[in-house]
């Protein structure tokens, strides 16, 4: 009992005493807290309970920013292609092309097909046609009713099927009804779509050494890059195309770095209809990638909405159509991001607005030759229609 109560009143010695002065036990949390705040700078105190929700929130806008810039710290560039000098001039021949190249001239071209996923380009789909038409032996387009973000869409090719009378008896058309699974990855919807595209390819007759290009509609091979793909023999079996990477038009060139587009002779039972890296050979200077070169708003923010990154829209006055508009004609970039590069004299270099370039030449010629129609394809003319 005795060591109790002398324990007990121990702890009311200290209660009665905080810093020195009388308290009672109801002004005890008070008067540790003042104990607690004595020394200490009140103006220290209100600028961290500014400067810390603000840096909260900076993180919550620019975080994205951060991460990009900071690439270089945690992720290694790939490894370098090996690229092959391109060779053309529409006055050399095929023969002398092929051997400038290290390949031998066929006594007869390959086999061409052609084949893409169809969003919503229309008009760039246009552009592609008719450059490869000369030299494309089937062209194979599958279209589905729903975006790789289990959107609902509707089935434009179908609806302008009309347009394109040009490529009809070498046409093969299939469609595929969307899964539309909501909150599921796009990149899975988008595998769905390829796997059922090789076996459209089946259905087109594709057959072994056949050639077969893979890229998306916007990622454009040149006619003379095909031609000489199919009249040159011991070119490698995969070999990725070099494009000249646009935005919005041919007025913002990018850079030359777009290698996602390629050519295969086709094995069957072991080549698939991919959209990534399949090689280490790449030929420079083969066409162009013009992203987002869209005719009308509206169309930019479905493909906004629809593709495969569409985490990129964070904020919905992305989608603002007079912010859009601002943004294309500026030359930035319509999610606000830093660019997606590896080495910071990269990522410095490449940061803000893209530089207007005045110079249509070496465009698919059917661009030129249609110009009027295509106009906002063309240096000089950002403005777009709302439709």
């Amino acid at each position: 009992m005795s060591g109790g109560y002398s324990n007990s009143k121990k702890t009311d010695d200290m209660y009665e005493k905080v810093c020195g002065q009388q308290a009672s036990f109801a002004a005890l949390t008070m008067s540790r807290l003042r104990c607690m705040l004595r020394g200490i700078d009140i103006r220290i105190c209100i600028v961290l309970l500014i400067a810390i929700p603000v840096f909260v929130f900076g993180i919550y806008l620019h975080g994205q920013k951060i991460t990009y810039f900071l690439r270089p710290l945690w992720e290694s560039p790939p490894k370098p292609f090996h690229e092959i000098p391109h060779y053309y001039n529409e006055n050399v021949t095929m023969e002398r092309l092929c051997h400038l190249h290290g390949w031998k001239v066929r006594e007869s071209p390959r086999r061409v097909f052609d084949a893409v996923l169809f969003n919503n380009e229309i008009d760039i789909l246009a552009l592609r046609w008719n450059e490869l038409s000369p030299y494309v032996t089937q062209f194979v387009l599958l279209e589905s009713n729903s975006t790789f973000t289990s959107l609902p869409k509707p089935l434009l090719f179908a609806g302008n099927r009309h347009q394109f009378k040009f490529v009809e008896p070498r046409l093969t058309y299939g469609m595929i009804g969307g899964r539309f699974k909501k909150g599921e990855n796009p990149f899975v919807e988008e595998a769905y779509q390829r796997v059922a595209l090789d076996q459209l390819l089946r259905i087109a007759g594709i057959e072994e050494d056949d050639l077969l290009t893979m890229s998306d509609v916007d990622e454009i091979p040149s006619g003379h890059t095909i031609n000489l793909l199919r009249w040159c023999d011991d070119i490698p079996p995969v070999i990725h195309l070099q494009l000249r990477n646009y935005l919005y038009s041919f007025e913002y060139h990018v850079d030359n770095k777009s290698w996602r587009a390629s050519v295969h002779r086709y094995k069957p039972g072991k080549t698939r209809y991919a959209h990534y890296r399949q090689s280490d050979i790449i030929l420079s200077d083969s066409g162009w990638h013009c992203s987002f070169c869209f005719r009308y708003v509206s169309e930019f923010i479905f493909k906004m909405k629809a593709y495969s990154h569409t985490d990129r829209v964070r904020f919905p006055h992305y989608l603002n159509p007079k912010r859009i508009q601002d943004v294309i004609c500026k030359g930035a970039d319509l999610f606000d991001m830093l660019p997606e590069e590896y080495t910071f004299k990269e990522i410095i270099g490449k940061m803000g607005p893209i530089p207007h370039s005045y110079s249509a030449v070496h465009l698919p010629a059917y661009l030129l030759n249609n110009a009027e129609k295509y106009k906002y394809l063309l240096p000089g003319n950002c403005r777009r229609e709302s439709g």
